[in-house]
């Protein structure tokens, strides 16, 4: 097994990030690094990215991460073949030594990123260590927990943030430092991105950065449903065990600040006209005949004002904002704090989704969650459903609000870059 090493006798104060013997594609063996990576199961835009994925490489990580079969049972089943497959044919091999990874991903217009990746002990909300600032669908975290279950394996990273101190503390230094050197792998992928791994195994420099780190708390930035399994798998099996801990890429925000975008939704069989006529007397609706980046930069200006939303699928855009306050006042639960009560997401589920639409946001045959505004845009028209369009939350506001323990609907965020699936995974069992 491969457990996390640790003393039994430490008190969490924070953060407890531990080394852990990485499980990763030997270059030799597959076509190139960037062919077999994959973005996080819940950005690949299926079935058109799953099947570009699937098509890259035979080996790509999407086959572990969103294996494809008629009932869930046969793909889980599936993915855990592959990965014996893969491990028992040399395709997947483990790191010699325990180790913290230094991430890196970067690219062509300025943006760099660095992190430390490693196994992090699972905590509860209440213990104030882990803060999520996001609900989850059930349905998501059964899904996941089936798949860890039947793969014995953390298969990709969650993405945690939190604020160093300053630029003399130790992870800083050590991440610093580390990325001077020759890397254990570098690609690029096709989406500009260029991937830099390295192995941190010296005792004393792992102590160092855990010693920094129990300092800490960290904020989800993506992967609440992942965390979420984390927790239900750690509460299956008696402590100590390896699922004790979960894969996690921990980014020092202070240092390395993020960028937040919107989560779209994709409104199943309701069609644009069925949408609008709905709202007529709720919201103000204006309908514009211009690009996406025009439309997106519209929804921008009248989100300064307030709530807005950006709807399409018929062809054209059209530009919802200035909710009737009597509609807010029935709809928007008044025990949360107001930064809550006023964010897009929560008027849209609790005015949109559940009074004017009647649709239930936590149903995959209504709502689909998509990072990407065009293929929202795109499969509204192609599918004859309602693309909704938000506009991105500022960091400062989830971060807030997640300290105060109070959780935003499912799907308000996008932070990124989000590390990529496949450079390292973590095997809990061998």
């Amino acid at each position: 097994m491969n457990t996390a090493g640790h003393s039994e006798a430490m008190v969490p104060r924070g953060l407890e990030l531990t080394p852990f013997r990485g499980l990763r594609y030997d270059p030799d063996r597959v076509g190139s690094l960037a062919a077999v990576t994959s973005p996080p199961y819940d950005v690949v835009v299926r079935p058109d990215g799953l099947h570009h994925l699937q098509d890259a490489d035979p080996h790509n990580i999407v086959r572990l991460i969103l294996p494809q079969a008629t009932t869930p049972d046969a793909r889980n089943e599936q993915a855990a073949d592959t990965l014996r497959r893969w491990l028992a044919e040399g395709v997947l091999t483990t790191d010699p030594e325990p180790g913290l990874y230094v991430y890196e991903q970067r690219d062509g217009n300025g943006m760099l990123q660095r992190g430390v990746i490693g196994a992090l002990r699972v905590s509860e909300p209440a213990e104030g260590v882990v803060l999520p600032h996001e609900d989850v669908m059930p349905h998501v975290v059964a899904d996941r927990a089936a798949l860890m279950r039947a793969t014995s394996a953390n298969l990709e990273p969650l993405l945690l943030t939190y604020r160093g101190d300053d630029a003399a503390a130790d992870t800083t230094r050590l991440v610093e430092r580390t990325a001077q050197q020759p890397p254990l792998l570098a690609t690029t992928t096709e989406d500009g991105f260029a991937h830099r791994l390295w192995s941190v195994t010296d005792p004393a420099e792992v102590a160092r950065v855990q010693s920094d780190l129990a300092g800490h708390q960290a904020l989800i930035a993506d992967g609440h449903h992942r965390w979420a399994t984390y927790r239900r798998l750690r509460a299956e099996h008696p402590s100590p065990s390896p699922w004790d801990y979960g894969l996690v890429l921990l980014v020092d925000t202070a240092r390395y600040p993020l960028r937040v975008r919107a989560i779209h939704r994709l409104l199943h069989h309701l069609p644009v006209p069925d949408a609008l006529a709905a709202l007529d007397g709720l919201l103000r609706v204006r309908h514009l005949d211009v690009s996406l980046p025009q439309a997106l930069d519209a929804l921008a200006d009248a989100a300064r004002e307030g709530n807005a939303f950006l709807l399409a699928g018929d062809g054209s855009f059209h530009l919802v904002d200035r909710p009737d306050p009597g509609l807010l006042a029935r709809t928007v639960p008044a025990d949360r704090p107001a930064a809550w009560r006023t964010l897009d997401a929560t008027v849209l589920h609790a005015a949109l989704l559940d009074h004017v639409w009647h649709i239930p946001g936590d149903s995959p045959a209504r709502v689909a969650y998509i990072h990407d505004a065009a293929a929202t845009v795109e499969k509204a028209e192609r599918d004859g459903g309602t693309a909704v369009l938000m506009h991105p939350v500022r960091e400062e506001v989830v971060r807030d609000l997640a300290r105060q323990g109070v959780t935003m609907p499912r799907k308000s965020t996008s932070f990124g870059p989000k590390p990529a699936s496949g450079l390292v995974l973590r095997a809990l069992e061998f």
